[in-house]
């Protein structure tokens, strides 16, 4: 078999594996200073990757926000 189509069958196995998990691969244009924060964000809480960092991020704009009266 050839390399590129043994890459191919592995990347198929592996976005099946990511949609069994309920999960997507998506590919993302960000600014460098944007692509920073991550990655500080990712040393700082001790993440294995920039997608738990980001996920953190995004969770964190999903709570309610506290109004102060």
């Amino acid at each position: 078999m050839p390399k590129a189509a043994a890459y191919d069958g592995r990347n198929i196995r592996y976005r099946q594996r990511l949609r069994e998990a309920g999960a997507q691969e998506v590919l993302f244009q960000l600014p460098d200073d944007t692509v920073a924060l991550i990655d500080e964000i990712k040393k700082r809480q001790g993440l294995r990757s920039r997608s738990q960092a980001l996920l953190q991020l995004i969770e964190r704009g999903r709570e309610p926000t506290q109004q102060i009266a």
